[in-house]
């Protein structure tokens, strides 16, 4: 029981990002002494296409990170969204590889940095942290094969319910979502004019509301009955791989 005491105070002490909270007190004093908090803006830039990925980026408690590709025609769609549960850049990589997508902070808040060289050397000292964040790198491939599905099968209105279903569980269960119309078009990579059509639907049914800047969740059960089951299966596969890291109901009530 006392070390089941002592491991819990430890994980109280580090930032609020689950995937650090999920090392063992060896791997974590391996990077701790180089981890910098900072404080990130919604909409701030992470990345761009082609940026050298040197520096790793925990988004702590409610923040959010959002990868996002440019098509074509000019528009962004986001692809998955990251929060306390994992990192974006540089988490399996060797060496400064360029970044791919734009990653940017769709939630600001406070976020955690490691110098990816720094996260290097401690994974070159221990296989168990080099595992820890081989198995998230998994989980991420996981949840961008799962919306290349979702987006390809499922309705918009399954979706919407879906992204704001998501973002909730990472806020804690806050029922009030700071999201605006065109962020969740980019989420669904449609017009805006397409989700201001779903969000009329959803307010007709007393399911959300609409308040300046973001939307207030009336009924979120009701809510996550018109969801896919999408977030089901990516936190089913995040529980078999890195139990305990996906933020759910139970993990933020416990």
């Amino acid at each position: 029981m006392k070390a089941l005491r002592e491991i819990a105070a430890d994980s109280a002490e580090r930032p609020y990002n689950n995937l650090l909270r999920r090392l063992n007190a060896a791997d974590y004093a391996l990077i701790a002494p180089h981890l910098s908090p900072a404080d990130a803006a919604a909409n701030d830039l992470l990345y761009n296409p082609g940026d050298n990925v040197d520096v790793v980026h925990f988004p702590c408690g409610p923040s959010l990170a959002s990868y996002l590709v440019a098509n074509e025609d000019g528009r962004d769609v986001e692809t998955i969204l990251v929060g306390r549960e994992g990192a974006v850049g540089g988490i399996v990589s060797q060496g400064f590889l360029p970044a791919y997508t734009r990653i940017m902070v769709k939630f600001g808040g406070p976020f955690v940095q490691l110098a990816v060289a720094k996260l290097d050397a401690a994974k070159a000292k221990s296989r168990t942290l080099d595992n820890v964040f081989a198995r998230y790198a998994d989980c991420m491939l996981a949840q961008i094969f799962q919306s290349t599905a979702c987006n390809a099968i499922h309705s918009i209105e399954q979706r919407t319910a879906k992204w704001i279903v998501s973002m909730m569980e990472r806020a804690d269960g806050d029922n009030n979502v700071p999201l605006t119309h065109e962020q969740l078009a980019t989420l669904l990579g449609v017009g805006r004019s397409y989700t201001s059509r779903v969000i009329q639907t959803f307010k007709a049914e007393c399911i959300l509301e609409i308040r300046r800047g973001s939307i207030l969740v009336r009924a979120p059960d009701a809510l996550k009955a018109r969801a896919c089951l999408c977030n089901e299966s990516v936190k089913d596969h995040f529980e078999e791989v890195l139990r305990g890291v996906y933020p759910t109901e139970e993990a933020a009530s416990g």
